[in-house]
């Protein structure tokens, strides 16, 4: 359902409006409409400043129209996501792994009822079943939820996933600290410096989620189990996944990619050292050539793939920067599925970075995907408790999951803070 937002463009007031009603929802055309109605507004704004005589009506309605935008925005971007999940078609679950019926037939009445596996069958649900009750989800359902993660968070969507079917992931890294030197025909050789083995353990952590239903709810009524597990489980492990891929400490959960900053926690875990950091060019904001040094500050052949990552509030604080000539280095979609961009570069908004305020980390600027490694350890277990709280039914359901930064040098952050 979309609400209905109304952006009120520049002038005395009240110079006409546009609106995206509910019976429709926003376009492309209306996000333009809107962007420049701010633009005319920030200009305005801009010149009662310079003239001392700051209007705070004038501010107030420039922010009005920056979080209408925002909305539009986020409106657009939705529906690029609806469009995209309604080309995968099955139901969401790609690639070649096939459903097995027999396993989710038996995985389903264990829900239910409790009922224990066929015995026919219980040498295939080997791989799920143990003694306490636990079963691995079902293949579709599993990749199901996986689809779903990944569509609501930002983190794992960018980042590079690997599957592993053991306890954990071990990454190992050369220090690139090869000596050479130019010598004489009959000049010695003397021993040059050698190249080092760094290791990085990524081990997962476990997320859980343990939602309840009636047992005479589960007896009578037609529920289909695996979409309300599922819509359960998966928004949940989405908000908890953005908070350790994003700032995590590594103590059973991911090591955030923020963490990896210089001057923060992880600074010194990788070998190839710190990802490295570009000031604002203001003590408490950002600024046009804070983060035109921010992009160029990136070596060129990680640039083809690079996005800024920030938070909503500071998307709308970069819609405000101008570059030399006047122009705005934000840019709304022009196109369904385009993303908005800043300077050129797509934009990807993270509900879990920090603000825009002094000596924050506002945004990241790269290769994710070249940057960040998630590990996910295969299966999502569910455990069926009716004993604990009678007469609910307890879904245990969990998910191990690691993730850190395997390569800090394709990503670059801005801190805002003044140029010394």
């Amino acid at each position: 359902m979309f609400m209905q937002n109304t952006v009120r463009t520049a002038g005395p007031r009240a110079r006409g409006l546009i609106a995206v009603r509910a019976e429709a929802p926003p376009t492309i055309d209306a996000l333009a409409r809107g962007f420049e109605a701010f633009k005319e507004t920030h200009t305005r704004q801009l010149e009662e400043i310079k003239k001392g005589v700051a209007d705070v009506v004038t501010a107030e309605q420039l922010e009005k129209i920056n979080a209408a935008l925002t909305e539009l925005q986020t409106a657009v971007d939705d529906q690029a996501k609806i469009q995209a999940a309604a080309k995968l078609g099955n139901g969401g679950v790609i690639g070649d792994i096939q459903a097995d019926p027999e396993y989710t037939a038996a995985f389903k009445a264990h829900m239910r009822k409790g009922d224990k596996a066929p015995a026919d069958i219980e040498a295939a649900m080997s791989r799920g079943t143990d003694a306490d009750g636990g079963y691995l989800a079902p293949i579709e359902w599993d990749r199901t939820i996986g689809e779903k993660l990944k569509q609501i968070s930002p983190m794992r969507a960018e980042s590079r996933i690997i599957t592993i079917s053991v306890a954990g992931f071990k990454k190992y890294f050369g220090d690139r600290n090869v000596g050479s030197g130019w010598v004489g025909e009959t000049a010695s050789r003397p021993a040059t410096t050698t190249p080092q083995i760094g290791v990085l353990d990524f081990t997962p952590g476990e997320l859980y989620a343990n939602p309840a239903i009636t047992q005479q709810l589960l007896d009578d009524a037609a529920v289909d189990l695996e979409k309300w597990l599922g819509s359960e489980v998966d928004t949940e492990f989405a908000r908890q996944e953005g908070i350790g891929f994003t700032s995590g400490d590594g103590v059973n959960k991911p090591y955030g990619v923020l963490t990896y900053v210089e001057g923060a926690a992880n600074a010194t875990r990788h070998p190839y050292g710190a990802i490295k950091v570009t000031n604002s060019g203001a003590a408490a904001g950002l600024t046009g050539d804070g983060i035109l040094d921010l992009m160029y500050s990136l070596p060129s052949q990680y640039a083809a793939n690079a996005k800024f990552h920030m938070n909503r509030l500071s998307m709308g604080a970069a819609r405000k920067l101008k570059d030399g000539q006047g122009n705005y280095l934000w840019q709304p979609s022009y196109a369904s599925g385009q993303p908005q961009t800043l300077a050129g570069a797509p934009i990807v908004e993270h509900p879990d970075f920090p603000l825009v305020a002094a000596g924050n980390i506002a945004l990241l600027y790269g290769d994710m995907e070249a940057t960040y490694l998630v590990v996910d350890r295969v299966g999502i277990r569910v455990l069926r408790d009716p004993f604990t709280n009678k007469p609910f039914v307890h879904f245990y359901t969990t998910k191990r999951v690691g993730g850190g930064v395997h390569d800090p040098q394709p990503m670059r952050a801005l801190k805002v803070a003044a140029n010394s």
